[in-house]
């Protein structure tokens, strides 16, 4: 027969494959201009917490691009990472020449 501690420890774990297994991600595009497809991709990133806590981060078009060198962006798509809410990533894709 397992002991309570044993017990607990697997409460625990089951707990954190549930909530590891409960993220989402979504990436919807956002526009697109009429210049040619271009081969350079760009990122930016902004990670918050419980949904509405963003600490001074940048995941706007402009730098997107900037990180990717672009000067003539082709199409803008935002990726949306979510676990319960409780952490949530936004990750503009920007690419073009």
């Amino acid at each position: 027969m397992k002991s309570l501690s044993q017990k607990i420890v697997a409460a625990v774990l089951v707990l954190f494959l549930a909530v590891g297994m409960s993220s989402c991600a979504v990436t919807l595009p956002v526009n697109a201009t009429s210049n040619p497809l271009g081969s350079k991709v760009g990122t930016a990133t902004a990670t918050g917490y419980l949904g509405v806590l963003f600490f001074d981060q940048d995941a706007s078009i402009r730098t997107a691009a900037k990180n990717g060198g672009i000067t003539r962006i082709s199409t803008v798509d935002i990726k949306s990472t979510s676990i319960l809410n409780l952490i949530v990533t936004y990750e503009t894709i920007v690419t073009g020449e």
